[in-house]
């Protein structure tokens, strides 16, 4: 079974925070998202083409704190103490039409299939009970979305495009990785000691790095 590629995720302590570092960046706005009811975080958006979107994801300060850990491993103190420093791209998600037999098809544990909701939107997603993903974030949560239609088709084109994903991680890891369809955008596995997640996108500006590249 193969997968698509669906989106990125950049987490920061506060959406406005976020935002304002993606934008230095990538040159343009994003677009609002919303709250995650029961899961303690928000969003926001920014279409990146191709069937491919970014989602800034932070904490959500007006929800009382969650029964479990906040997905993408917010809730760590490894994290936390990174997102002091700056924005980071934390994670990716894959795609599929029949989640339950994507995920038997795994060679990880990506946690159980859970459903959720936003707005008119509905998904069901892997998540893993501690709220970490799997392989430092470097093997992707599955997603399966029942709604007619994708996210990235709501937001506006501002002409940022995902050129390229580099992925690092110990060969145990790399091992485990499961083919996935990402058009016109370059994935590479890299084997290094350490995990790490690097999007090259292409701007207004000219092509920008987000997250750092781990050598080889």
């Amino acid at each position: 079974m193969s997968f698509e590629l669906d989106h990125l995720v950049v987490a920061a302590r506060s959406l406005d925070e976020g935002e304002a570092w993606l934008r230095e960046r990538l040159g343009v706005p994003l677009q609002p998202g919303g709250q995650h009811p029961g899961w303690g975080t928000h969003n926001r958006l920014l279409q990146l083409g191709g069937g491919v979107y970014l989602e800034l994801i932070a904490p959500d300060p007006s929800q009382a704190a969650p029964a479990r850990p906040r997905p993408f491993g917010l809730d760590t103190p490894e994290l936390q103490r990174r997102l002091a420093d700056a924005p980071q791209l934390v994670h990716w998600i894959v795609r599929t039409q029949d989640i339950d037999a994507a995920v038997r098809s795994l060679r990880y544990r990506c946690g159980p299939v859970t459903p959720m909701t936003r707005g008119a939107l509905r998904w069901r997603i892997t998540v893993p009970p501690d709220g970490q993903p799997a392989g430092g974030g470097v093997l992707p949560t599955v997603i399966q979305w029942d709604t007619p239609s994708h996210p990235a088709s709501l937001l506006p084109d501002q002409g940022v495009r995902l050129a390229g994903l580099r992925l690092s991680a110990p060969a145990a890891v790399l091992a485990m990785r499961p083919p996935v369809d990402a058009a016109a955008v370059t994935i590479e596995w890299v084997a290094a000691p350490a995990g790490g997640l690097c999007a090259r996108v292409a701007t207004a500006l000219g092509d920008v790095l987000i997250g750092e590249p781990v050598a080889g």
